[in-house]
């Protein structure tokens, strides 16, 4: 699989010298694999820049594909109505996510895209929105096999993990803890099997440990507990994710050389602080490799 990072950040979009290395928009990982659509994890302001780079590869226009949508916060899914390829193109694109208590999914987008809160209805885009609810399942989107389950945050939230031809990725970018500063705490064994030896676990990593016991009804986590699920999960690469917009590059490099640190005495799995452009190649054979060109008959079908 082809994971490309298009928004790593959590609760706001960011601007400014401070973040511009790792990224302002918020959360939208897209994964390609040859043969198949892109599969799209999250409609978080980065999801833009995705609609940008197939426009101007002349892909709009046709554009077929699916997302993956964890919840309905608007980090998740302020991106989707500034999606060329269906607000103003003619494409398509599946939506699998959580209802909201008594709403539908799709009922869910209609009560946010809708005036005074935003112009236009999802009925109303150029393309074709399909909305699909999902809860704790197994079911496949083209030649990838998903399971989807819930994961502790605020609200009904989901994680996915995504395989195909061997290779596994799981995205739980927004994941609550009560875990304490020396290290103790639980992980829910849900997460735990949901995450069980993917190549590549992309994992919320928002807080440092002052933040989040003053945070902790936000939902999220450190990254010491993204460190610990990795290491109980037994995956091969983890990739730190949903960054605070309050936390400049610096801090961020600080966090992932404390994560790899840890790393290294948890069992030697490589970590990655995801920022906007960066490509991993993940493969079963060598796990999550940066830097590597589009997967070999990808299409957007």
């Amino acid at each position: 699989m082809r994971v490309e990072f298009f928004g790593v950040r959590g609760s706001t979009p960011c601007d400014g010298p401070a973040v511009s290395r790792y990224g302002g928009n918020t959360s939208c990982v897209v994964v390609e694999a040859p043969g198949e659509a892109p599969l799209i994890l999250d409609l978080g302001t980065g999801l833009r820049g995705f609609g940008c780079r197939l426009e101007a590869q002349g892909r709009a226009g046709g554009f077929e594909g699916a997302a993956l949508l964890t919840h309905l916060h608007w980090d998740h899914i302020q991106g989707l109505p500034f999606f060329g390829p269906v607000s103003t193109g003619g494409g398509a694109l599946d939506v699998y996510g959580p209802r909201f208590h008594d709403a539908t999914l799709s009922e869910a987008f209609a009560g946010v895209m809708c005036p005074p809160y935003f112009p236009v209805r999802p009925g109303e885009l150029a393309g074709a929105v399909r909305f699909h609810d999902v809860g704790s399942d197994s079911f496949a989107v083209g030649g990838y096999g998903i399971r989807s389950g819930w994961v502790p945050h605020t609200g009904p939230t989901l994680g996915f993990r995504i395989e195909v031809a061997g290779v596994s990725v799981v995205y739980v970018p927004d994941h609550g803890s009560a875990f304490g500063r020396g290290g103790e705490g639980t992980v829910p064994q849900a997460v735990i099997d949901l995450c069980a030896g993917a190549d590549l676990l992309i994992h919320d990593a928002q807080y440092t440990h002052e933040e989040q016991e003053a945070k902790a009804r936000f939902g999220h986590c450190t990254v010491e507990y993204a460190v610990e699920v990795a290491r109980r999960s037994g995956v091969r690469g983890l990739a730190l994710f949903h960054h605070d917009p309050a936390h400049s590059d610096a801090l961020v490099d600080a966090l992932a050389a404390l994560a790899s640190d840890r790393a290294e005495h948890a069992g030697g799995f490589e970590v990655v602080a995801a920022h906007e452009g960066l490509v991993l190649g993940v493969s079963a054979r060598s796990g999550a490799v940066p830097s590597v060109p589009a997967a070999a008959g990808a299409t957007s079908r």
